[in-house]
């Protein structure tokens, strides 16, 4: 194989500047007779921690405490153009990275496809290799499983696609929730993923808030069950070359967030906790302490006057050191969420996205470098400036001995990890796993089950085949392996139709900002109308996409059949309309009854709105 092959001609070329002594292995990688001492895999696993550290120059230290994107090529080289930075001369891809900032850690966004990366993981890991240490990379990932259109999910051809976690917390089993970890371990591990920026255990007790989606919902005690059996399966039950490390995010809990307005932006008002439940957020963070999850993410967030300063989770030194790392004993790798230090600009724009420093704007960027690491915090997300990490040190504002508390930690997880031991994957192996029909039935199969039906009239469903059927936002050719697709809901002896939990943008000038699904929960006006129209015309089965919870009591009261979906193909949505599949989602989080019923709730409290529609765990079947 390959990497096996690779490996094998890497010992023959070495073979001569290689040899034993005390038990540690010297080897020459760069063949120009600097013998460098490398740690012995029998060693255990802080002693070899503690002689690669007492090698490394401050320099490799500091770039160590940096993550960021890379792009991957086509055809899978690690020269590749291209750029996610506001300045195009500055290096975009990890080579670069490397080279000019001694990183260690990237993400992957975009990608072109899972041949495309396993190709350019054994290429970066192979001159990592070559570098003076030979630290292995540790490469993450956002979500890149879920059929989802939310703009933080990242969309991968090849990769199987799941329901999002609002549809594993729906179905409500530790198994489930297992099973899709296993598939989505296996995706990441054939192309060199070793690290799962998820999973997000924040509480949807906000409901206007965007980043609900991909939450367990609202309930702490059902996302603790299923952030439990999520990391065991990711993990193990400890970190080793079989596992896939998770960062959980976000620390202590990013859901309730004043009027929903995300904290991406400069435009949100802070966490807010008027139920003073902000323990409450903590209890599936508790969860993932005890499976061990090997880093924890805090949110952007502002926690409204509950520490001694209103500034930002990780800028917070109550919130990361006396909260997380004192009262919670937690020692793994935490790092930032993305892009907290410095202003970047907008793709395709001339538009400034602000550093998300909140409540520490006035402070300059090596401020805030310096509150960062003062607070606790390992590792900067979405950043590569270490620069101010070592001008920090040379100044005396900032101890080595400091910087090399978080080295520690990330280097123990590379060494757990087994990346130093074998840090290339078998590029034979991804495509037997991507595309295959068993993970691509798995998937779908998932989108079905975690279906929620709220309303079967007259035991209308499931449908039956011979039905003549009219469509709305589902394809005609897949409505048509299911009866005759007629052309207008008067021919129909029923309708279907898909929508969506409505949002309105933010009146702002980032781009991004707009993007996200802020705003009000219920449909209105001329968008309303045509789809009571609709539902006049002919007995339907209307299927609602809720990436937040929808207010929908003029259209349940309409419907004969009323179903959510958490992300689902057509296919698999029909598969549960016709009875190919039985939805078995519950609703994890509430449906209110009305706008008004969701402005008077508190934000940090679940199942929290006067008189709701549906209340939080229901679901029928049949």
């Amino acid at each position: 194989m390959e990497t096996n092959s690779f490996i094998n001609d890497l010992v023959q070329q070495q073979s001569s500047l290689v040899r034993e002594e005390g038990g540690f292995t010297y080897r020459d990688l760069n063949k120009n007779g600097k013998l460098d001492i490398y740690e012995d895999p029998r060693q255990p696993v802080e002693a070899r921690v503690e002689d690669l550290l007492s090698q490394m120059t401050l320099e490799e230290k500091a770039g160590m405490l940096f993550i960021n994107g890379s792009v991957v090529s086509e055809d899978g080289s690690i020269d590749a153009a291209g750029s996610f930075e506001d300045n195009p001369e500055k290096p975009s891809t990890a080579k670069g990275l490397m080279e000019e900032f001694y990183m260690t850690h990237f993400n992957l966004w975009s990608v072109p496809s899972s041949g495309a990366v396993s190709i350019w993981y054994n290429n970066i890991q192979r001159f990592a290799e070559e570098t003076r240490l030979g630290i292995p990379l540790t490469i993450a990932s956002d979500p890149r499983n879920h059929f989802s259109n939310c703009i933080y999910d990242q969309q991968s051809k090849d990769f199987s696609r799941w329901c999002g976690p609002l549809g594993l917390a729906a179905v409500g089993e530790p198994e489930f929730v297992k099973d899709y970890a296993k598939h989505v371990k296996a995706e990441y591990m054939a192309v060199g993923i070793r690290m799962a920026l998820h999973p997000q255990i924040d509480l949807a007790t906000e409901p206007r808030w965007p980043r609900i989606s991909g939450t367990f919902g609202e309930d702490a005690h059902l996302s603790a069950k299923m952030v439990k059996a999520y990391i065991e399966e990711f993990q193990g039950e400890e970190l080793g070359p079989d596992s896939v490390a998770c960062m959980t995010k976000h620390w202590p809990g990013g859901g309730p967030q004043k009027d929903g307005l995300d904290a991406h932006f400069d435009f949100h008002q802070g966490q807010i906790y008027p139920g003073d439940n902000f323990e409450y957020h903590i209890i599936p963070f508790k969860a993932a302490f005890k499976a061990k999850t090997a880093a924890i993410m805090p949110y952007y967030g502002v926690p409204m006057d509950q520490t001694d300063e209103n500034v930002g989770m990780s800028y917070n030194k109550m919130i990361i050191t006396d909260l997380l790392r004192e009262k919670y004993q937690y020692d793994g790798v935490v790092c930032t969420d993305w892009g907290l230090v410095t202003d970047k600009r907008i793709e395709g724009t001339n538009l400034m996205n602000p550093a998300k420093a909140w409540g520490v704007e006035s402070l300059s960027i090596i401020e805030r470098v310096q509150k960062i690491i003062d607070a606790g915090v390992d590792q900067f997300g979405g950043e590569n400036c270490p620069k101010y990490v070592l001008e920090l040190v040379k100044q005396g504002q900032i101890s080595e001995e400091r910087i090399d508390q978080s080295v520690r930690r990330l280097l123990r997880m590379k060494f757990e990890l087994g990346l130093f031991d074998n840090p290339f994957i078998d590029q034979s192996i991804a495509p037997a796993i991507f595309g295959s029909e068993e993970h691509i039935t798995a998937g779908m199969t998932g989108q079905s089950r975690a279906m929620t039906l709220l309303k079967n009239e007259g035991g209308v469903l499931p449908l039956k085949k011979t039905s003549k059927i009219y469509v709305e936002n589902i394809e005609a050719d897949a409505a048509a392996e299911y009866g005759e697709v007629v052309s207008t809901p008067e021919e129909a002896d029923i309708a279907i139709i898909r929508l969506y939990t409505p949002w309105i943008p933010v009146e702002t000038e980032n781009p991004v900002g707009r993007n996200f699904h802020h705003g009000d929960l219920d449909f209105k006006g001329e968008e309303l109308e045509a789809i009571m129209k609709l539902l006049k015309k002919a007995p339907t089965i209307v299927v609602i996409g809720m990436d937040r919870p929808a207010v929908i009591p003029e259209i349940s009261a309409a419907a004969k059949g009323l179903l959510v979906e958490y992300g689902a193909y057509d296919e698999a949505v029909l598969n549960v309309i016709f009875g190919k599949v039985h939805p078995e989602g519950k609703l994890p989080f509430e449906l209110p009854s009305s706008m008004e019923a969701v402005r008077k709730q508190r934000a940090d409290v679940p199942y929290d709105s006067e008189n709701p529609l549906y209340p939080f765990g229901f679901g029928l079947s049949y």
